[in-house]
């Protein structure tokens, strides 16, 4: 058989996105595994001190259960939205969301600190796969004038699967032991596999071969760089930490040499020729870093300075992830019919406003003060989320969506790692004010991504 009609045809043709109900179907499937992959990352933080003191370890061990997680999904996003172009988006996807789910079982049985990382490896090497061609499934889901309605459910979907983590964790725990939190993934895996294995369209194919060792040295260069990161600032090991960036650096270098010149490279130069591309890409990462560093900062300012205790810090971070699942699929409707570039840079500013009013907070603030800035905070992100994500995959011809939904996700971690990496070296260069100085920086950081956005009005 012709690998080319290897997958079930779907799109006749793909002319324009999946007929109802089919949609519908897929986009069920595509939401529940998103929301599973985002859940699984915020409910093993709940967990952590229960893991540790169940197997003894130290909080600097148990840490590595969310970092090889977050590590593998990393380094495999590019790799995995390459071979989606060769291969299909739709086998990427089952096969990411069938290994997440054995892994899920894994991480259940695991009687071991090593086990149980292990098996978060892997989880999160399934959760790549499903995270590095969900943007690129969605541009065959949805009719071209849907699309940015498409991309804000999408974003709604896992805002909320990011603000619900903690309690839906806290709810498993007090009605069980902790592997109960990666056992209930089991059934809604399968659940999902089902309706993805219906619903899910093919995409057109790349006859290239896939690059093996830009794949290698596209892992060794984030996989070296964000632990040497994470060496530098958590442990005492510095010059570990820095030989490691400094051959993350080299990879690096020696990867960008390689793929430059080619036509459809593994890390998309070709797509980021293209300026509107590009400045979307760069005005996520500065957007990203901007949340890391408020989301990192905001507890200890909380409790720290205006002496909240934790339920109560844990109640004034809400609005925020709620008013951006709120705003999230209203800014996609609006991104199908006005300028993504025009709403983005209006959005960042917004963000960028409530974050220097939490920076400017003194004295002692009622709830009702600091919920309605963290409530702007949302807004704005929210308003802004969904039209970038939507500019940054139409900049795109739909051949290289598979890529274009991989940077998509690469430009979330940088930015995110650079915001956390930041915060941690605010809080321990300025003590007290620390997370102070973090919410500042945040600050400056939306409004260069507001700029940015700015910058792409002549073409949107």
């Amino acid at each position: 058989m012709d690998r080319r009609t290897a997958e079930p045809p779907t799109l006749q043709d793909d002319a324009d996105g999946l007929p109802m109900p089919r949609r519908a179907w897929a986009i069920a499937s595509v939401g529940t595994a998103i929301a599973m992959t985002v859940l699984d990352s915020s409910i093993a933080n709940v967990a952590l001190p229960v893991i540790a003191r169940d197997f003894g370890a130290r909080p600097a061990e148990s840490i590595w259960i969310v970092n090889a997680y977050q590590l593998a999904i990393v380094i495999s996003l590019l790799p995995l939205a390459s071979l989606g172009e060769i291969i299909g988006f739709r086998r990427i996807y089952l096969g990411g969301l069938a290994l997440f789910t054995l892994a899920s079982a894994a991480c259940a049985l695991s009687h071991t600190l090593p086990a149980l990382t292990a098996a978060r490896t892997l989880q999160g090497f399934g959760a790549a796969g499903v995270m590095s061609v969900n943007g690129g499934l969605l541009r065959f889901v949805y009719p071209f004038r849907l699309l940015g309605r498409g991309i804000g459910i999408n974003a709604m979907v896992v805002s909320a699967s990011a603000a619900v983590g903690p309690s839906v964790a806290s709810a498993i725990l007090a009605l069980g032991p902790w592997p109960w939190l990666f056992a209930v993934n089991i059934p809604v895996g399968l659940f999902a596999l089902v309706l993805a294995s219906r619903a899910l369209p093919a995409n057109p194919l790349s006859e290239r071969p896939f690059d093996w060792i830009s794949a290698l040295l596209n892992g060794l260069t984030f996989g070296l760089v964000i632990s040497g990161i994470d060496v530098v600032t958590r442990t005492r090991d510095k010059f570990v930490g820095a030989v490691q960036i400094a051959l993350g650096v080299i990879s690096g270098v020696v990867l960008v040499r390689r793929e430059w010149p080619m036509r459809r490279p593994l890390v998309p130069f070709d797509l980021l020729r293209d300026r509107v591309f590009a400045l979307s890409v760069m005005t996520s990462i500065a957007s990203f870093a901007a949340q890391m560093l408020a989301f990192v900062s905001l507890p200890f300012h909380f409790e720290y300075s205006l002496h909240r205790g934790q339920v109560a810090t844990g109640l004034l971070l809400t609005p925020w992830p709620v008013t951006v699942a709120v705003m999230a699929p209203l800014a996609g409707r609006l991104a199908d019919r006005f300028s993504s570039a025009v709403l983005c840079a209006v959005g960042l500013t917004m963000f960028a406003a409530g974050l220097l009013t939490l920076a400017l907070l003194s004295g002692a603030p009622g709830n009702l003060d600091i919920g309605w800035r963290m409530a702007l905070c949302g807004v704005g992100f929210g308003l802004f989320q969904s039209p970038n994500n939507r500019m940054m995959l139409t900049a795109a011809p739909r051949e290289r969506a598979g890529a274009a939904g991989g940077m998509l996700g690469t430009a979330r971690l940088t930015g995110q790692t650079i915001g956390a990496v930041m915060t941690a070296t605010f809080l321990e260069l300025f003590a007290s004010r620390g997370e102070v100085v973090a919410l500042a920086v945040a600050a400056g950081f939306a409004l260069v991504a507001a700029a940015l956005s700015a910058l792409r009005l002549e073409h949107s």
